[in-house]
């Protein structure tokens, strides 16, 4: 079911009506919304469920025993069987068939002719994003750093919660399983604000997002025939539409759990207004990046130690996070060149400059910042062509385009869907620049009311004269 359909629409009233008839009963509730979730996950492929329900079943009880010893060999027993389920299940679905094949063809460097088969596996929906939501859980206990859940649907619900199930934010149980566990009260303020990220969460996706996909589409499945200056347009346009298309499922997600009196941890704080790639990175998918921080680099040793040490460290995490993303080795390239981007930063200590939001002062009194977000934003949409082409060659060609033919050849048709994206895209950056030290792009909390108001019915009427309505798949649902 996609956030951006009309069954969503009507599913998410009628839960709404009734989780809040049941706002005296906290243990219905959580049952009720362990039900909806379950709904909401099946509606695009019920034969899944069962992996969720798996990851849930062996976390929950693998933690009840993890609280009950202190052995130190059964601990570890433990966790490496949480562990083992856990990526072992995302490992078969989304990498079987890519090891199969590096395999064979790695077997075929030597002069073997392999015949091996792959399997018809399909990819269930969300399954990077729970798996690893579960596992930080177990991680947690086992480091004595949270109590492990008693309430079984409490559990349950935490781990298949339907407003970022399928694509986050990836929460940790320390701070969304105590917001099972106690009444939940309905806040105006709170589902009013909800509902304001969630209209922007929708004009992100279905007016930038879906309407840069036309084009995007155009240009990197035809980039042999355009010109350098068309495919550098291509690039941009697919960073605009990455973002509108993942920031704005996690407002959407963050907005809706609001409704029910969920906060959800913040997943984007305007990444495109970095000043260097570290900053891109504390501000861009900041559930995972902080996941991969917590859980992987910081075991490894994190930023102490050698710089050798450090060196391999943020080299690891990056690949292993471009290879989170997807069973090719053109995200492992995108996690490469963004490692190569950071680890300067990171050995002459000037990866942690940036770490407060650009003010109106520093724009004027140090008018080199534009050009620094402008160069940050120019070099991760370089990295993006890796993680948009099928192949780490079209990459290549497709980057060789740009740097040999820049010329002003425009796109085919361009011209009858330009409005629509340079509209959005423009009003998205100056919403997003004036609320830039706030949670989303229309958090008017001090605005007049009939301003606001103007506000929202503008961005609504957008949405409807400009959006594209065909229901686009979002792009992280493929992760």
């Amino acid at each position: 079911m996609l956030f951006n359909s009309f069954s969503f629409f009507v599913f998410l009233t009628i839960v709404f009506l009734f989780y809040w008839l049941l706002k005296n009963q906290l243990k219905a509730q959580n049952f009720f919304v362990l039900l909806a979730s379950y709904f909401f996950y099946g509606w695009w492929d019920w034969r899944f469920l069962a992996l969720v329900f798996i990851s849930s079943f062996v976390d929950f009880f693998l933690g009840i025993y993890l609280g009950k010893t202190d052995n130190r060999i059964r601990r570890k027993i433990l966790l490496a069987t949480s562990v083992f389920v856990n990526i072992g299940i995302l490992g078969f679905f989304k990498y079987f068939n890519f090891f199969i094949e590096s395999f064979s063809i790695l077997l075929q460097q030597f002069g073997m002719n392999p015949n091996i088969s792959t399997l018809q596996i399909i990819l269930p929906v969300g399954i990077s994003f729970y798996t690893f939501q579960t596992l930080s859980y177990t991680i947690d206990i086992y480091r004595k750093e949270i109590e492990p859940a008693k309430d079984v649907v409490a559990f349950f619900a935490f781990v298949s919660f339907f407003p970022q199930l399928v694509a986050g934010p990836i929460e940790r149980a320390r701070s969304l399983v105590p917001q099972f566990l106690k009444k939940r009260n309905f806040d105006v303020k709170s589902a009013t604000d909800g509902m304001r990220q969630i209209l922007w969460g929708l004009f992100k996706k279905i007016l930038i997002a879906d309407n840069c996909s036309i084009y995007v589409n155009e240009i990197f499945n035809n980039y042999q025939i355009h010109s350098g200056g068309t495919l550098l347009l291509g690039a941009v346009l697919f960073g605009f539409q990455i973002y509108g298309d993942f920031s704005g499922y996690s407002d959407i997600a963050i907005g809706t759990g609001r409704l029910f009196g969920f906060n959800l941890m913040q997943n984007f704080a305007f990444p495109y207004f970095s000043r260097d790639i570290a900053e891109f990175w504390r501000r861009w998918h900041i559930s995972l990046s902080t996941w991969f921080r917590d859980y992987v680099y910081v075991p490894l040793g994190g930023s102490k130690g050698s710089k050798i040490l450090q060196f391999k460290n943020v080299l690891i995490i990056f690949l292993v996070s471009g290879f989170w993303h997807g069973a090719n080795f053109t995200f492992v390239v995108w996690g490469a060149i963004h490692a190569i981007l950071f680890i300067p930063l990171l050995l002459t200590k000037r990866n942690r400059k940036h770490t407060t939001d650009i003010s109106n002062r520093d724009l004027i009194k140090k008018p080199i910042t534009i050009l620094k977000i402008i160069g940050t934003f120019l070099l991760v949409n370089i990295a993006w062509v890796f993680f948009r082409s099928p192949t780490i060659t079209d990459a290549f060609k497709y980057l060789k385009i740009i740097f040999t033919k820049l010329t002003n050849t425009p796109v085919k048709n361009f011209e009858i869907y330009s409005k629509p994206v340079f509209f959005g895209i423009i009003i998205m950056i100056i919403f997003e620049w004036i609320h830039r030290s706030k949670k989303h792009g229309l958090q008017f909390d001090n605005w007049p009311m009939f301003i606001r108001w103007l506000v929202y019915l503008f961005i609504a009427y957008a949405i409807f004269l400009y959006g594209n309505f065909s229901q686009v798949e979002f792009i992280y649902f493929a992760f």
